[in-house]
């Protein structure tokens, strides 16, 4: 019997729907030396992610020229800062950053948990512009 082209269409569809819904489910983590981080979603113009701070760590101090952040502490407690001013984070803290502000997340006595909300025009990890860094990442971007 020869393949039906409709049956194969719609059982590849099903097929390209579950590994979507499994990618939904289990976000892949990307590991760093201050913790980690996972892409929980994305569309035209924004992405979210979730990012884990290990206790004691920092990410760098950075900025971004194609987008700006919304953070939402969710767990743990540390300091967001965000040009000179750096404000205490504990859940429900919430910060902006507009597009081109120097800032920073430091995890303090627990991991600091933080929703990232990105919008912009180039949404990636070629838009960070490491200003200082702890883990010496500043000489590799050269």
């Amino acid at each position: 019997m020869a393949p039906n082209p409709a049956q194969e269409s719609i059982q590849v569809e099903a097929i390209q729907a579950e590994a979507i819904q499994a990618e939904a489910i289990s976000p892949v983590r990307i590991q760093r030396p201050w913790g980690w981080f996972e892409t929980l979603g994305q569309g035209e113009g924004y992405l979210i992610k979730r990012l884990q701070i290990h206790r004691g760590c920092r990410i760098s101090l950075q900025r971004h020229h194609h987008r700006c952040e919304h953070w939402v502490v969710v767990a743990g407690d540390g300091e967001l800062q965000r040009g000179e001013r750096a404000i205490p984070a504990s859940p429900g803290t919430c910060l902006f950053i507009p597009q081109g502000a120097v800032h920073r997340a430091s995890a303090g006595q627990s991991d600091l948990l933080i929703v990232e909300v990105q919008r912009g025009a180039l949404l990636s990890e070629d838009d960070i512009e490491r200003l200082a860094d702890d883990f010496g990442r500043i000489a590799a971007e050269g």
